[in-house]
């Protein structure tokens, strides 16, 4: 449901109003007493004579003054329409996103690397389920969530595009590839929710070398809260030249890295939590991945979203301004009078 009303920042301007007071006594006493006048033997003859249209409307100028008068007082106690909460049922998934930012995701077999095509299909896979509360965890050598579970996916995808490898080659978390961790921060922004589909999409190119949680431990968690894991192993096995220093004199070092995987790992967590493992060595094959899940059971979940303030003056002051041309076209053209 909507619930808005409209509020005022500056009520005290509606004093002004006090101001109609005197212009309405003058108007229709003290300014008719100063009006000019004719004078005629007999007034018989005008109480006889037909009246126009244009009789009916002598005051309208003067109510439309009025009129205009009060928009105005109204615009400048600054009308808004007041903050609410709307909410909306729909059909989704709650999900969280579990992706390995750890320096390995560099390597290039899967164009242009690994890091880059999880970002991109991650991206589609998030534009095209509008209704789902979707989550993102991020892990190297330990775990965080840079946004919880949200419906406002501008805030999901402004993050997702934000991640990079770069916090674990910097020094900025711990080296190594903690996927326990990473499970487990996810399980928490799940455990609670509601939703019949509880999913944890788990991305990774290398095995559990780290962390104070073990991946199993972690899918055993996942498993108590009803959630369900479903693990993507991303990568060839294929031995990859890639840069990994730079020398004082500028030369660029490259060596042949081949990254330890654990399949057999990934393959128990989803079976223990009722997922599925899958092993993605190309975009196409990690797009096919998301497209199988988003065909997981949907159940019925409410989302609200608040609204802030917004000024609404502008209808206000246009009318208002509607209001003194009309009234200066009557009082100059359709009924002007004579001195």
């Amino acid at each position: 449901m909507l619930f808005a009303q409209i509020s005022f920042v500056q009520p005290i301007y509606f004093l002004l109003l006090l101001a109609l007071i005197p212009y309405v006594l003058w108007h229709f006493i003290w300014k008719r007493r100063r009006e000019g006048r004719m004078l005629f033997f007999s007034t018989n003859v005008l109480k006889t004579a037909p009246k126009t249209w244009k009789n009916h409307l002598v005051h309208l100028p003067f109510a439309l003054r009025v009129f205009a008068f009060i928009l105005l007082v109204v615009v400048l106690a600054r009308p808004q329409s007041s903050g609410f909460w709307r909410e909306r049922t729909t059909e989704g998934i709650d999900m969280m996103l579990t992706m390995d930012i750890s320096t390995s995701m560099l390597l290039e077999d899967v164009s242009p690397n690994r890091i880059t095509v999880a970002k991109e299909v991650a991206y589609d896979f998030i534009s095209k389920h509008k209704n789902d509360q979707i989550g993102l965890t991020l892990f190297g050598g330990e775990a965080f969530t840079p946004c919880p579970l949200t419906g406002d996916h501008s805030i999901l995808l402004k993050r997702l595009g934000e991640t990079s490898c770069e916090l674990q080659a910097e020094g900025i978390i711990q080296p190594g590839t903690a996927i326990g961790m990473g499970v487990a921060s996810a399980v928490t922004h799940l455990e609670h929710s509601k939703t019949k589909s509880k999913v944890i999409i788990l991305l990774t190119d290398g095995a559990n070398n780290t962390g104070d949680i073990s991946p199993l431990m972690a899918a055993q968690m996942a498993k108590d809260a009803g959630i369900r894991v479903y693990t993507i192993l991303l990568g060839t096995d294929a031995v990859v030249n890639m840069p990994v220093a730079t020398l004082p004199n500028g030369e660029v070092y490259s060596t042949n890295i081949q990254t330890s995987t654990d399949p057999q790992t990934l393959q128990q967590i989803a079976s223990l939590t009722g997922g599925t493992f899958y092993r993605a060595m190309s975009r196409d094959a990690l797009t096919k991945v998301y497209e199988d899940i988003g065909k997981l059971e949907k159940t019925k979940l409410i989302q609200r979203q608040h609204q802030n303030h917004e000024d609404v003056f502008q209808p206000f002051l246009l009318l208002a301004v509607l209001c003194l041309l009309l009234e200066m076209l009557l009082r100059l053209v359709v009924l002007r009078r004579l001195p």
